[in-house]
């Protein structure tokens, strides 16, 4: 299994994140790491901290992994607008109470199926998928 220690840390969504993610996104491709629900996200960040404008991107589980991506998808299963710390907290830190206290004050959209989003909060995660967070989480800034 790869190692655990980032060389350098990075800002969650910049493009050295992203390029960062791409790379061990790559590394676990041949691991065979899987998510627990297939889920196909578009994501509005807002407040984005190194950025004027909001951060257009997508989570994808469809293909097995996990996969976080600038742009948007066709056919998501849902539409997401979030704000920079609270995307942060759940994509990054894996914090579900962020969620619904920004949720609560209204810096959380959701379009679609809100069914499936929650769903992935009780799925199971394999080892190689709770490794790569792990090393998501150390090289984020």
């Amino acid at each position: 299994m790869p190692s655990d220690e980032p060389t350098e840390t990075y800002v969650f969504l910049s493009d050295a994140w992203l390029a960062a993610v791409r790379a061990l996104r790559d590394e676990y491709a041949a691991e065979g790491a899987t998510a627990p629900v297939e889920l196909r996200v578009n994501l509005v960040v807002t407040e984005v901290p190194f950025s004027e404008q909001d951060v257009s991107a997508h989570v994808d589980t469809s293909k097995g992994g996990l996969v976080i991506e600038e742009g948007h998808l066709t056919s998501p299963d849902l539409h997401v607008q979030v704000d920079w710390a609270t995307a942060k907290a759940l994509l990054v830190d894996g914090n579900p109470q962020a969620a619904m206290g920004a949720f609560m004050q209204g810096k959380v959209r959701i379009e679609g199926d809100v069914a499936k989003l929650m769903s992935l909060q009780t799925g199971i995660v394999d080892a190689s998928t709770q490794h790569a967070a792990k090393r998501i989480r150390a090289l984020t800034a």
